[in-house]
């Protein structure tokens, strides 16, 4: 088969095959950005493998390409890369690898490109574009990758059970492409990943953590934490979530399945908005339901302050899972904390207090912690979920109506601290502070408007009530 159109003839992928030739060196456009030509998405990663030295093709692509080129070689590995602008270009020779079974390291000798084939992850990835002027846009597919894009299909170019236990990150790759693409995992495949999934171990959490943010930035992210689940994965890599699933029934009354409830607030979330983070919070916000779970007789079952449990487990599952430890996680912890507010007041009367209070305290991530309270919006109820619906706008209108007028996102009292020092001749202490907080307060409970004069006259106010004046 051969492939032609602009992609394919672009002026750098024409530059490469005459340097190629120019060389005596087969070189080839393999793996993902085939895949994505093939599927008509969009695709920066240009991997240009060469049966012979790789280094050596892009030292001379980087040359033709002249000035604003860059060249990075990294000769321990027989790779190099060369970016101009926004195009980045990886080569490398052509290999063949093996395995030990302690580490997914591959013992690599220089090889044939059938043999590089060999050794991909994916059929899918294994398509190679030829770009010698003789058999210019010529597609190598020897494990059928075409008819397994065409059948929306993960499958291994060689015994699944070898590919996973070599390397086992693969097991997490393919669900993060079934996920990214909306494609399904072969039988033989999926059932692969169930008998080498303890094979995991040996991959790092970052690897891990890289994969899994990956998955969550796909558009429909349950499809990869399901499959995690079913294959066995999840209780290795995150046993917090799968102890989500399940329901416990006592007296006939039973609990909505917590970790299909979660993954259908995630996607709701993922249908919103591309925050890695607030889909992290999506996926966390019920994480202390477990914990917080109790049989109350009248009540049934209760999960009362799960969300302050879940806010409390976030770090030490971060640091576990290596991820970020900083304000992003900072972020998540808030927004989990805070996902019931919203609630609460959808349930309760809604009040101008409240609602400041939450804008207080949201701050400028109050539009986020907005969507994630609407997704969470799951009952099978429709009737509820239609009042919800429409309380959830009565909120949102009332905070927009607050904001104009009261400006209470991130606001500070308009006293400072250090004006009520010197209007009451104090040195710092924690009644300044007291002062302070009970200006706020007035504020939020719409005593008295967010400003100076009001808060100053406030203040003189509570001064002589605490004989201080």
């Amino acid at each position: 088969m051969i492939i032609d159109n602009d992609k394919i003839r672009s002026k750098e992928f024409l530059l490469i095959g005459e340097e190629a030739d120019r060389l005596g060196l087969e070189c080839y456009v393999i793996g993902g950005w085939v895949r994505d030509l093939l599927l008509h998405r969009p695709s920066k990663d240009i991997d240009v493998v060469v049966v012979g030295s790789g280094i050596e093709l892009a030292e001379a692509v980087s040359k033709r390409l002249g000035k604003g080129a860059h060249l990075a070689v990294f000769k321990t590995y027989g790779t190099a890369q060369v970016k101009k602008g926004d195009l980045e270009l990886e080569f490398v020779g052509a290999r063949r690898e093996s395995y030990r079974h302690d580490s997914r390291n591959p013992i690599v000798e220089n090889g044939t490109l059938e043999e590089d084939q060999n050794r991909r992850d994916f059929t899918i990835n294994a398509l190679a574009i030829c770009l010698n002027s003789e058999r210019y846009g010529e597609l190598l597919d020897p494990f059928g990758g075409i008819e397994d894009l065409e059948d929306c299909t993960i499958r291994t170019p060689l015994d699944p059970d070898i590919t996973f236990s070599d390397d086992p990150l693969r097991m997490m790759r393919g669900i993060r492409f079934a996920s990214q693409l909306g494609f399904y995992l072969s039988r033989e495949t999926f059932e692969a990943i169930c008998r080498n999934r303890a094979r995991i171990e040996i991959i790092t959490k970052e690897r891990i953590a890289d994969e899994l943010n990956k998955i969550m930035l796909s558009r429909k992210p349950s499809v990869g934490w399901n499959l995690l689940d079913k294959t066995g994965l999840l209780e290795l890599i995150f046993p917090e979530l799968a102890e989500l699933r399940g329901v416990e029934t006592k007296d006939g009354r039973g609990h909505k399945d917590v970790f299909l409830h979660t993954l259908q607030v995630l996607d709701n979330v993922a249908a919103e908005s591309d925050n890695l983070w607030l889909r992290w919070a999506a996926l966390l916000h019920d994480i202390g339901k477990p914990k917080s779970k109790q049989w109350e007789a009248g009540a049934g079952w209760t999960f009362r302050n799960h969300n302050y449990l879940g806010a409390k487990m976030i770090p030490k599952i971060f640091k576990k899972m290596k991820l970020p430890q900083n304000e992003k996680m900072d972020y998540v912890v808030k927004l989990v904390d805070l996902h019931m507010r919203p609630i609460n007041l959808i349930e309760d009367t809604v009040t101008d207090s409240a609602v400041r209070r939450l804008l207080f305290e949201a701050g400028d991530d109050i539009d986020d912690l907005m969507i994630l309270c609407n997704a969470d919006i799951t009952s099978k109820n429709e009737e509820k979920v239609k009042r919800f619906k429409q309380n959830y706008e009565l909120v949102k209108q009332k905070m927009v109506e607050l904001e104009e007028r009261d400006r209470i996102r991130n606001f500070q009292p308009p006293v400072r601290g250090e004006e009520i020092m010197k209007l009451l001749g104090l040195e710092p202490c924690s009644l300044v502070g007291e002062l302070k907080s009970e200006i706020k307060d007035a504020i939020l409970d719409g005593v008295i408007p967010n400003d100076y004069d009001a808060a100053k006259e406030y203040l003189m106010k509570l001064a002589k009530e605490k004989g201080l004046v």
